[in-house]
């Protein structure tokens, strides 16, 4: 069947390394949009962090935004479907990574040394309507807690800075789209989301990067945004292309008719997908659209 809608995610598999699309890609883009395909945002940033080197671009028209808790029309800046978290599943986060908990979880009661101690600071991020909020200290110094280099220019961009993100979070508890938690080490992050999945209900809990967990309500996903706006275009999954990197990507990549995975996917991603193409710095999004457009 012809491949009528593609979705891209974002970060390290349509944009380069930097956090920049290639000419090559845009063309592709430009080339899909040209041939009457719906080419559709599908990522985890918040709609107030989408680039405008993607949304500038003429017939993009729709986003599945925040691991699809909400789906959004562009040019009319319209939300057209939205799940907001629980305020019970913010609380039971909250409790669940309360500082003297995680020390007696796993620090001092765990013989952790004072080094080993500072890897299991974590920091908040809430997502609120399409804006994108975090910690203070964490949007000054965002490689403290376990962010790239590359990336500290998206946060600082793109982070409206709180002082007391627990306080804000309880505050806003029932306008939340999701909560991200930024964990230094992988050791701990993996822990933390054993913990969260068997504990906090209401949850879809998912990763894009090593540092980041990211919670949302349980029927979030995005495959459950593609499932949504492909009703709403009136087309089928076996039309939707899909394209990935992160954990966070596989069950979109699973659900698509043609998944595919970019060079330097996680080993979750790349067993979701139908195809491997090249990395995100060697423009493996357009050697996949090139292909789809072909057939």
């Amino acid at each position: 069947m012809k491949i009528k809608c593609i979705a891209l995610d974002l970060d390290r598999t349509t944009l380069d390394s930097q956090g920049h699309l290639s000419e090559e890609n845009r063309r592709a883009i430009e080339n899909a949009v040209a041939a009457g395909v719906y080419v559709v945002v599908a990522s985890g940033r918040s709609l107030d962090s989408l680039p405008a080197e993607i949304t500038d671009i003429t017939g993009i028209r729709y986003a599945i935004t925040s691991n699809g808790a909400a789906v959004y029309d562009l040019c009319e800046r319209k939300c057209l479907r939205q799940f907001k978290m629980t305020p019970e599943s913010a609380e039971d986060i909250l409790r669940h990574t309360e500082p003297e908990r995680m020390k007696d979880a796993y620090g001092e009661a765990a013989g952790m040394s004072e080094v080993e101690m500072s890897e299991i600071e974590i920091s908040y991020e809430a997502f609120i309507d399409g804006r994108a909020f975090a910690e203070s200290r964490y949007v000054a110094d965002p490689v403290r807690f376990g962010a790239m280099p590359q990336a500290i220019s998206y946060i600082q961009g793109t982070r409206a800075p709180v002082e007391d993100m627990r306080t804000f979070i309880r505050e806003h508890k029932s306008e939340l789209d999701c909560i991200d938690l930024v964990v230094k080490s992988e050791d701990m992050k993996h822990k933390l989301w054993k913990n969260l999945r068997e504990n906090v209900r209401d949850v879809y809990i998912t990763s894009s990067v090593r540092q980041l967990l990211e919670i949302s309500h349980r029927d979030a996903g995005k495959e459950s945004g593609a499932k949504f706006l492909l009703e709403y275009l009136g087309l089928t999954r076996e039309e939707l292309a899909a394209f990935g990197d992160g954990d966070n990507d596989s069950g979109l990549l699973k659900y698509a008719g043609i998944g595919f995975a970019v060079a330097n996917a996680s080993p979750e991603c790349r067993d979701a997908a139908d195809e491997i193409v090249a990395s995100n710095d060697e423009n493996g999004v357009a050697q996949g659209i090139n292909k789809i457009l072909a057939m």
